[in-house]
């Protein structure tokens, strides 16, 4: 039989190869994260008719003389180009800007997508809409996420509780008004909680000497939510002569503090460390202290980096987990598993698990999604080139079907 008649079929066969892949990939116009595929050729085994000879005895040397024996898909290949960003408003979408892909399990099998529109099922799970993919990343333990330990399912269950926290210390600031008149007392006020997320009143008495020039002093008390005080202090009850107790001591020559910088109430160390005595302005304040109440989740929003991070109904806010990103060597290696996911192949390269932004995976946008990187233009002209060759090498079997039909009709 002609050798053109396999040659033609492989030609249809590979022509047809690359209709499907143009055809899926102009399918997926619209799917989210999709990566487009692309396919190359390499012709076949060619059959030598004559070999090559060198030049001798006066004669030039010859070619070889070879038919090849049709065509073969070499490979078809992911392009992971970046596709558009699309915004969506939405807080669970998330778009990777640059390399990397999310993780999601689905039973024992961890899978990888550039597909970021995630979702809450009823348990307060990451989910990928489509098949229920969890979401993979850390959690957070009282607000602190260890990036070295193991993956796990990230959730965000309604009613999280964020656990209360004693206040350990507070920290006042502000300037005494030198000048002030003698026997003027101002009280600062605090609220301040125990470990049960109980508030009370931490307050701060200053006090001005009864002459003029004379320093202030200052005394700590924490006032119960029920009106009971429960600790009484006395500022730098043992200075040294010529002061007297509770004495607040500034170097006038640059209004800094010169007596001790701290305060204990109730267990609590406040910090006065920043308090400056100059004349005329009077601005102490309780600025900041370490504990709060307990409080309940109420919303989230999902950062840049990766990072979840949810506001309790005590006003606080709390990072509750972080999304993993995984990167790999060789992401053509991938194989595709259906559902915008990838899995590992030998040939992928060891994956390299972190956080958005470092280790050269991409950062993260939210509120946007990942469009399909197919090139409509490209793959109409492919479906074009596509269809050709394949009608060509139709015509080269119906050529050669016409030649064995002449060498048939001679025997007639």
């Amino acid at each position: 039989m002609l050798r053109s008649l396999f040659s033609g079929i492989s030609g249809l066969r590979s022509h047809q190869t690359m209709l499907d892949v143009t055809g899926n990939n102009i399918a997926n116009v619209n799917t989210t994260g999709f990566k487009s595929s692309q396919i190359q050729f390499q012709d076949t085994l060619s059959q030598v008719l004559s070999n090559a000879g060198g030049a001798q005895n006066g004669q030039g040397g010859t070619n070889p003389a070879q038919v090849g024996l049709g065509v073969r898909v070499a490979g078809i290949t992911t392009n992971f180009t970046q596709g558009a960003s699309q915004l969506t408003g939405r807080s669970t979408d998330m778009m990777i800007q640059g390399d990397g892909f999310f993780a999601v399990r689905k039973g024992a099998e961890t899978y990888y997508t550039r597909d970021g529109s995630f979702d809450f099922d009823a348990t307060g799970q990451m989910v990928l809409p489509g098949d229920g993919a969890l979401v993979q990343g850390w959690a957070a333990v009282n607000g602190v996420i260890d990036t070295t330990a193991p993956l796990t399912d990230l959730k965000v269950p309604a009613g999280t509780l964020m656990a209360a926290q004693a206040t350990g210390t507070a920290t006042f600031q502000g300037n005494l008004d030198s000048g002030a008149a003698p026997g003027t007392a101002i009280t600062r006020s605090l609220t301040v909680y125990n470990a049960t997320g109980e508030a009370s009143t931490l307050n701060l008495t200053f006090t001005k000497g009864a002459a003029t020039g004379d320093p202030w002093t200052l005394a700590g008390s924490l006032v119960a939510a029920d009106g009971t005080t429960t600790a009484t202090v006395t500022y730098n009850p043992a200075p040294a002569a010529p002061a007297v107790a509770g004495e607040v001591d500034f170097d006038p020559a640059t209004g800094a503090l010169t007596s001790p910088g701290t305060l204990t109430v109730g267990g609590i160390a406040v910090d006065l460390s920043t308090l400056t005595g100059f004349s005329g302005v009077d601005t102490v304040k309780g600025l900041t202290q370490d504990g709060h109440a307990a409080g309940t989740l109420q919303s989230f929003q999902l950062g840049q980096d990766g990072t979840i991070t949810g506001a309790f109904s005590n006003g606080l806010k709390q990072v509750i987990g972080r999304l993993a990103m995984a990167n790999f060597t060789n992401p053509a290696g991938l194989e595709k598993a259906g559902g915008s996911l990838f899995t590992t192949t030998v040939n992928s390269g060891t994956i390299q698990l972190g956080t958005p932004g470092s280790g050269g995976r991409g950062t993260l946008a939210g509120g946007s999604l990942e469009m399909s990187n197919v090139d409509l233009s490209s793959e109409f002209t492919n479906l074009i080139v596509a269809q050709r060759g394949f009608q060509a090498n139709a015509r080269v079997i119906t050529t050669s079907d016409q030649v064995l039909q002449e060498l048939v009709d001679l025997k007639r």
